[in-house]
């Protein structure tokens, strides 16, 4: 299968998924997005399209201390670093968009390690 059609079908379900998730004032939406060589995750508030806070492993005080900017390791430093940014917003609730990727690897480790901080989802 070559890779567009993969990333067609992740499109796809990524848009399935957002007739359904929204994030609103009371429960934003934390969203990831996956690179080969970065993590990005931010809360959004869907109903006014504000990014209430952001983080991925080209944050320098994210990639600092790790030898990897790809792995599970840094998936898991972003999912601290958005959680701590999200509480310090007052944000304590989120809905969760893996943006169609599958709940699993570097997706995990970001939202286990952002449920660990404080986040609920």
């Amino acid at each position: 299968m070559p890779a567009s059609s993969k990333e067609a079908a992740r499109r796809s379900r990524h848009e399935r998924l957002r007739r359904k998730v929204a994030g609103t004032p009371q429960r934003p939406r934390l969203f990831v997005k996956r690179t080969l060589h970065h993590i990005y995750a931010g809360v959004v508030d869907d109903s006014r399209g504000h990014t209430l806070v952001s983080a991925s492993t080209r944050d320098s005080s994210v990639a600092e201390g790790s030898k990897s900017r790809t792995g599970v390791d840094a998936a898991k430093a972003v999912g601290a670093a958005i959680a701590a940014k999200a509480k310090a917003a007052g944000v304590k609730q989120v809905v969760f968009d893996r943006a169609g990727y599958k709940y699993h690897g570097r997706v995990r480790a970001l939202a286990d390690a952002a449920r660990e901080a404080g986040l609920e989802f």
